[in-house]
């Protein structure tokens, strides 16, 4: 089930709205979201739900263990959680690399890189001592498979959802943020991700007419999408978090206002970086290492991070690509980057991501070659004959500059903080035209539910 379906916002939402403040209990509160949670997983992938439950239930034993100073569980969940993620999403692939042919196919269940990364975290966090074992296995299961996040994040850290598993309020302020909050990310997805990916698709899946125009403006389509689609979800799951008293982390920060590739990966993806940090860049040594042991680590880290979003070479490709330009803007650029202009960093920055997102956007060797040829060797492109190719197309353009406008900070100064008639029939306006889009658009799923 997707948040910008219509069976989420007029079935499941609403019954669960309606059913959480019968009882002021957080018991009764937990057990509502815990079955609603796992009714929302098994909605769209009921094989899935048994490896999801069992693996919180393994790991949850062995947190308990490893209290107990029983030495096994720790590599034995550790192992257990990376085991399924690599059996599910990446057997193929690495047998693929030896030559071998896999005769099934296996199942790759939803979310599984997100819950996977949020068991991973609990069980290092509780070997550093950073936190004590969750005792009930109700509310360590609802940690892991709170649906707001479970499938696309942001990744939760257990000692920070802990205090609000046991105890939370909701406030009617609360409420309106987290269904105002919900409400943008809506627009985000319907209104601006959608519309910008049908003018990308369109390019993509043309040939004879596509030239370096059409292809630069086919990427920049595809980095609006990718933004407002995943940034869209996370708003909404914060808005959904709100509405149950649980505030999640943000996961995104206005990254194309970004001004170096640095600065993009503090602003992209927050939750995720900050994981990489904590649980694989600063054990291997950070930067107080030398400077071979550094380069080394920078692309461990972010060879991890190419394959964590698929098991494909292009995002190989993709993860090293930044752990390059990462390298270079440490150790070749330094801090003379601040001496350039603004605006001039702001441009580099900018196309430097849009090229990083063709690499990641498609799978395909030979049509990503030939895309990059093309962006980079200038040819002409037909735009009539391209046009004429989608009469659909031509009125989605429009939604490129405004898209591109939105990805800037530019609303905060007109947009109030505090509810008022004007507000609330603003927003409720964006949601009849989210819900017209809906019913009269195709079925266009999150890119990040993939991963």
């Amino acid at each position: 089930m997707l948040f910008s379906s219509l069976s989420f916002l007029f079935l499941f939402l609403p019954v669960v709205l309606i059913l959480y403040p019968l009882h002021p209990s957080a018991r009764y509160r937990n057990g509502l979201l815990l079955v609603s949670s796992l009714l929302f997983y098994a909605w769209g992938a009921p094989k899935a739900l048994p490896l999801l439950v069992g693996t919180a239930g393994l790991v949850w034993l062995c947190g308990l263990g490893m209290e107990k100073g029983l030495r096994f569980c720790y590599p034995l969940a550790v192992a257990f959680v990376l085991g399924c993620l690599a059996l599910c999403k990446y057997l193929g692939f690495f047998a693929g690399i030896f030559g071998a042919q896999l005769g099934f196919r296996l199942l790759l269940p939803a979310g599984i890189s997100f819950y996977s990364f949020q068991l991973l975290a609990y069980l290092f966090d509780l070997r550093r001592g950073e936190i004590r074992a969750e005792r009930s296995f109700l509310r360590f299961l609802l940690f892991v498979a709170f649906f707001p996040q479970l499938l696309q994040g942001p990744i939760l850290r257990y000692g920070k959802t802990a205090p609000m598993l046991a105890a939370r309020a909701v406030t009617w302020d609360g409420a309106f943020y987290g269904m105002r909050r919900f409400l943008i990310g809506l627009a985000k997805k319907v209104l601006l991700a959608d519309r910008v990916a049908a003018v990308a698709a369109s390019i993509y899946a043309s040939s004879g007419y596509v030239g370096t125009g059409a292809l630069w403006l086919a990427a920049l389509c595809y980095t609006l999408q990718i933004y407002f689609d995943f940034s869209g979800y996370s708003d909404m799951a914060i808005g959904l978090g709100q509405l149950f008293g649980f505030s999640l982390s943000e996961n995104f920060n206005y990254p194309y206002t970004a001004l170096s590739i640095t600065d993009f990966w503090r602003r992209w993806h927050i939750t995720l970086s900050l994981w990489f940090r904590d649980y694989v860049y600063i054990p291997l040594g950070g930067n107080r290492v030398n400077r071979g042991r550094f380069v080394l680590n920078i692309l461990t880290v972010w060879a991890f991070t190419g394959l964590w979003h698929g098991a494909s070479w292009n995002f190989v490709l993709w993860g090293f690509y930044y752990g390059v330009l990462l390298l270079i803007e440490k150790l070749v650029i330094g801090k003379r980057i601040e001496r350039v202009p603004r605006l001039l960093r702001w441009l580099v920055t900018f196309a430097l991501v849009n090229l990083g997102w063709v690499l990641f956007h498609l799978t395909d060797a030979g049509q990503l070659a030939a895309v990059l040829r093309g962006m980079l060797v200038y040819a002409p492109t037909d735009w009539r004959a391209l046009l004429a190719l989608d009469a659909s197309v031509a009125p989605r353009l429009l939604t490129v500059p405004i898209a591109l406008w939105l990805s800037f900070p530019v609303l905060r100064k007109w947009v109030p903080e505090k509810s008022g008639p004007l507000l609330s029939l603003g927003y409720l306006t964006l949601f009849g035209l989210c819900v017209l889009f809906l019913v009269s658009a195709s079925f266009t799923p999150f890119i990040y539910f993939n991963f």
